[in-house]
């Protein structure tokens, strides 16, 4: 039989005629359909398909063909038989290469030569002419265009049907598999780089070799001319460098370790794993895996921070338009963007940054949920890497575990470290495996009785040691050690979300080690053991070298529960605990810590090797691996990927959809733990509208319902009579009939019984896995999709005002409620003084870190004092010496309720020299403005003027001072100085005054009329001021008052990360109250707090009752 090899053609076809010579081979007849030759033009007729056994060489394989009576060649065998045993033609070598059982075989090429034909695929004779230039040979691209990637994607489909419908679906979204050109997505979000204050970090470039300069020269026109990197004239710059990889390109990474360093960190959460896994679980047949192209490139960064990831080059500056790797934030807002992506899609897709997961109970059902996905990708205009991608898979491995339709057991990856330890044969080898233990001895429950078979003979002194000998108690005490530390309650499936990660890692002459794991209640938990042999090469490493590589090898093999969590490491060579912040010397070590940039890495602690004992252990019994490590391909050429390894998905669920996805799947293929906490559990006293203890929407009682509702029973009577009203009755369900957008086809929406009305709204809002608590637009829109009753609208309206968690949680868009309250100008100097504290700065040479400010109201005279802390002693002398002995004593001193200024000593000071100590509303800085305002003005001064090291500001403070008190103040129209001392003050560039004063008390005169004056138009000034200050915050804002008794909450301030409520979710109760100040106090407790105005939330309280 003739065979050809056709890498143009997508499926593999056989001629007719061989199939009637061989009564082997049965084909099955199926409806006749077209394929088109290369051309796209001319097509020939399929009338079957059939099973084909093919023997290269002595070895046997096997594809699906297709049956045609028009074919040049008894067989063409096209890239779904390529792609199935990864097939490779060699020319240089003569070989041709396949894959079968994770074995590679090769085949000799007898005849280098190659023969070219014309085949006229019609029924009819075709002339030509002499001469005629049918076509052009040319060597082919290695790009791989949607029609072969979707090939690839069906091939393991033994079903004509599910084959075809899948085939149909694919094509009408092959442009989501075009590997040939870059895109961006059109997301509403980008990448935003919040960073704190600073000066630009500016790094020169690395100078490069004649080859590596030429290859960088390359990458950056590709990346110039696919639009993801433009020229830039940034004021920062990050170097950048080429890394070789395993096959031999090229990849681009940028030390960003300056950038990141003063990136505010981006606190959006990564799925929780349990869950994901959990939801999974439940019972589904059908799963999907897809992989978007290049990750983070399709993503945009948003335009106003594109100059912040400017990197340099030995041929210029450039920025990037789309996301890089090795930014700190990457991972959460790469999650935050996907999440909105598939917003639509989350009753049945999960997604962990760029790789998506999908789940069905049926083929039917799957294909459905796959079109809405694609949909939406398509939409915000990404791309699937089509090799990473798996369709329709009845099995999948995720996170570790492999998942089916009826179980989920973990891979063996994660343990297989300690797995296949050997057996020790030698007093040593025993000694170095229970030394190894000794750090988990108090973790291991009756760990001495379990060792105590080793322990006898490996606690032998010298002269008795030749009587060591490894028997079959020994061995049993081995096993067991071994099943306890893969087991519970030493080994964890998932990481504890509320828990840093800790990682410890070894290496030694022959492979690395490393362990993965948590402390939990001060009891380490392990999650992933691993440890690797070490290439010839590496073995040639410097020491601090292989220890770096030991982390980044247990980094890479781990991702999947590193990404987006805090990472502790733990090593035994000291040089590597500022891997991360600083540069390194050694060049290995450097490039690992850049390829590291995306895990976020906190610190990094060197440890004793005493304290470092498993990871050591496992680093001197080294396993191999076969498969590379899953390495993320941001290169411009398309390469296909042969790795095994792991896909990392994450999930979203929410917690009533975990917990019943653990009762449907057996503890045993969960291997779940003997007891673990209440998901829904939570400290706070509030029942929130989510609580399992309320009554979800149950669809299958919708008719029961209605039966019982007067309302919906009328409508279904009038409907006997009066079958043209807007209403249907289908199977005993009452729907409306509602006009659709198009206006065409009315829609039918099931009429909500009002016994239900409540349960839905909770699933429609409370619940995180379908309502999230977003607003009233969305979630009317959602439920406007399927339901329908009276007022649905209001219904909606009252629900969600009145849902405390949103109350407690949702930013509002409008301007802190309560108006401007300015504090009465004083009569004179020295009436009302308000101090502040400003601080920590950096420590000076004299040990000064602080500065306490004092600012007249009156004449806006500063005082700035630095001192070396802020106790109530320092405090009080300070104000004694600086301002009391200068100036007097003041009438009043107005603070805040800082430790520094509330306190029996300040209290005390205040009583003995006689004036009035007011303090401010708690939180509420307005209340003593004056001093904000200078706080935020002299701090920039000085950043200006000291060192770059700024330990010298305290050499400024005066000087800025003086400048400040002799410049004309915007709310007086005087110098604070002028003011203060009834002149101006003498400035060194001012010209020597001649004018003198005929008597001594003319000076006294005028000085009175000076000061006079100044009173008069000062506070008119002053007063004028606050009028302005007053019409202008005042401007669109509310001044809601409350009586007492009403219910509040109250906003959160003391360390409330991202994630936590911005108002209490204790609600409390108003006792007094005095416009715009209030005192409130919790139901249960006797404290009484007082706040200001703006800081309130009336709560809105849920009815129990919901009706028409």
């Amino acid at each position: 039989m003739q065979i050809m090899i056709d890498t143009g053609a997508q499926n593999s076809f056989v001629h007719e005629r061989n199939l009637t010579l061989n009564d082997k081979f049965k084909s099955s007849t199926i409806p006749q359909q077209k394929f088109y030759m290369a051309d796209g033009l001319t097509s020939f007729i399929v009338t079957g398909t059939v099973t084909l056994n093919i023997f290269i060489g002595d070895i046997l394989t096997s594809i699906l063909a297709y049956v045609t009576k028009n074919l040049c060649a008894d067989l063409i065998l096209g890239m779904d038989y390529l792609l199935k045993y990864d097939l490779e033609i060699k020319p240089k070598k003569k070989i041709i290469l396949f894959y079968l059982h994770d074995k590679a075989i090769t085949i000799p090429i007898d005849n280098e030569s190659t023969s070219f034909y014309f085949t006229n695929p019609s029924s009819h004779s075709e002339r030509m002419r002499h001469d005629n230039q049918l076509n052009t040979i040319a060597t082919s691209s290695s790009s791989h265009t949607p029609e072969l990637a979707i090939n690839h994607l069906l091939h393991h489909l033994t079903d004509q049907v599910e084959y075809h419908t899948l085939q149909v679906l694919l094509y009408k979204f092959k442009s989501i598999f075009d590997h040939n050109t870059f895109t961006v997505a059109t997301t509403q979000m980008s990448h935003v780089i919040e960073t704190h204050p600073h000066t630009p970090p500016v790094s020169k470039y690395y100078p490069g070799n004649r080859t590596s300069n030429s290859e960088m020269h390359l990458i950056i026109t590709k990346l110039l001319h696919s639009g993801l990197i433009r020229e830039s004239q940034s004021s920062y710059a990050a170097p950048a460098l080429l890394i070789k990889k395993k096959d031999n390109t090229w990849r681009l990474v940028i030390d960003y370790k300056k950038l990141n360093a003063i990136t505010i960190k981006d606190n959006y959460p990564l799925p929780n794993m349990e869950l994901a896994l959990q939801t999974l679980g439940a019972g589904y047949h059908f799963f999907s895996k897809l992989d978007l192209k290049s990750g983070f490139w399709q993503f945009p960064i948003n335009t106003k921070d594109r100059f912040k990831t400017a990197f340099i080059t030995p041929f210029g500056l450039y920025e990037w338009n789309v996301l890089p790797q090795g930014l700190r934030n990457a991972p959460p807002s790469f999650q935050r963007i996907m999440n909105k992506v598939l917003s639509s899609c989350i009753d049945f897709s999960l997604v962990y940054l760029d790789d998506i997961v999908i789940f069905s109970r049926s083929y039917h059902e799957h294909l459905i949920h796959l079109e809405k996905v694609f949909n939406a990708l398509k939409l915000h205009n990404l791309t699937l890497n089509s090799m990473k991608c798996q369709i329709a898979q009845q099995t999948i491995e995720y996170l570790g575990h492999v998942i089916s339709s009826k179980t989920i057991t973990p891979l063996p990856d994660k343990i297989k470290s300690i797995v296949l330890l050997p057996e020790p044969t030698s007093l040593a080898q025993a000694n170095r495996f229970i030394g190894g233990l000794s750090w988990y001895r108090k973790f291991i429950p009756q760990f001495a009785s379990i060792a105590a078979p080793i322990h006898a003979v490996t606690n032998l002194s010298k002269s008795q040691r030749y009587k060591f000998k490894w028997g079959d108690d020994q061995s049993k005490s081995f096993n067991d050690l071994k099943n306890v530390l893969t087991s519970r309650p030493l080994m964890l499936d998932f990481p504890d979300d509320t828990q840093p990660i800790l990682l410890s890692t070894d290496a030694s002459k022959v492979g690395l080690g490393g362990i993965l794991y948590q402390e939990i209640n001060d009891v380490k938990r392990i999650l992933y053991y691993h440890s690797e042999l070490l290439s010839p090469s590496q073995k040639r490493f410097h020491p601090i070298e292989l220890e770096a590589l030991a982390i980044f090898k247990c980094i890479t093999r781990m991702k999947s529960f590193l990404f987006g969590r805090d990472i502790i490491i733990f090593t035994d060579n000291c040089p590597l605990c500022h891997m991360m912040d600083k540069k390194i010397s050694n060049k290995r070590v450097e490039k690992i810590s850049l390829l590291l940039q995306e895990f976020n890495i906190t610190k990094i602690i060197h440890v004793q090797g005493k304290h470092n004992c498993l990871p050591d252990y496992l680093s001197r019994h080294p396993i191999s691996y076969e498969d590379e490590l899953l390495d993320s391909e941001y290169g411009l050429g398309f390469r296909r990927d042969k790795s095994s390894a792991v896909q990392f998905i994450g999930a979203m669920v929410t917690r009533s959809k975990a917990r019943t996805a653990s009762a449907n799947v057996s503890s045993s293929s969960l291997q779940q733990p003997q007891s673990s906490p209440d998901l829904s559990s939570s400290s706070t006293p509030v029942t929130t509208s989510s609580s399992s203890t309320i009554d979800h929407f149950d669809i299958t009682q919708l008719q029961e319902h209605q039966n019982n509702d007067i309302q919906i029973q009328k409508i279904v009577n009038d409907l006997k009579h009066n079958p043209h009203i807007s209403f249907e009755l289908n199977d005993g369900i009452l729907y409306k009939l509602q006009s659709s957008s198009h206006g065409k086809v009315k829609r039918k929406l099931i009429y909500v019984p009002s016994s239900m009305i409540k349960s839905l709204l909770v699933s429609y809002h409370d619940n995180p896995f379908i309502g999230g608590h977003f607003a009233i637009r969305r979630t009317l829109h959602k439920l406007q999709q399927q339901y329908w009753w009276p007022n649905i609208k209001q219904s909606v309206i009252d629900h969600i005002k009145s849902c405390i968690v949103c109350q407690a949680y949702n930013t509002s868009r409008q301007k802190r409620p309560g108006f401007l309250h300015p504090v009465r100008p004083p009569d004179g100097a020295n009436e009302l003084l308000g101090i502040d504290f400003c601080g920590p700065f950096p420590p000076t040479p004299t040990d000064n870190k602080y500065v306490l400010c004092l600012t007249d109201y009156y004449t806006k005279f500063v005082t700035a004092i630095p001192l070396p802390t802020c106790s109530a002693q320092v405090t009080a002398e300070a104000i004694f010496k600086e301002h009391i002995c200068r100036f007097g004593v003041p009438k009043a001193i107005i603070s805040d309720q800082g430790t520094s200024f509330k306190n029996q000593l300040m209290l005390s000071f205040a009583q003995l020299l006689g004036y009035h100590h007011i303090f401010c509303t708690p939180y509420h800085p307005q209340s003593n403005g004056q001093v904000e305002r200078f706080n935020s003005t002299f701090v920039n001064q000085l950043a200006k003027l000291t060192d770059q090291e700024h330990n010298n500001w305290d050499e400024y403070l005066y000087p800025i001072v003086f400048a400040y008190n002799t410049g004309v103040h915007s709310t007086t129209n005087f110098t604070p100085f002028e003011l203060t001392f009834g002149r101006a003050a003498n400035l060194p560039t001012d010209r020597p005054t001649t004018f003198t004063f005929s008597h001594p008390h003319d000076y006294l005169d005028q000085l009175v009329r000076n000061l006079k004056y100044y009173r008069t138009t000062v506070r008119q000034n002053i007063q004028q001021q606050h009028a302005q200050s007053k019409a202008r915050y005042d401007r669109r804002r509310t001044d809601p008052q409350y009586d007492l008794g009403t219910m509040v909450l109250t906003r959160i301030f003391t360390s409330r990360s991202k994630l936590d409520p911005r108002f209490s979710l204790d609600p409390k109760i108003i006792v007094n109250r005095q416009h715009p100040i209030y005192w409130v106090k919790a139901i249960n407790s006797t404290t009484i707090s007082r706040i200001h105005v703006n800081d309130i939330r009336p709560l809105s309280t849920r009815s129990n009752a919901s009706s028409h």
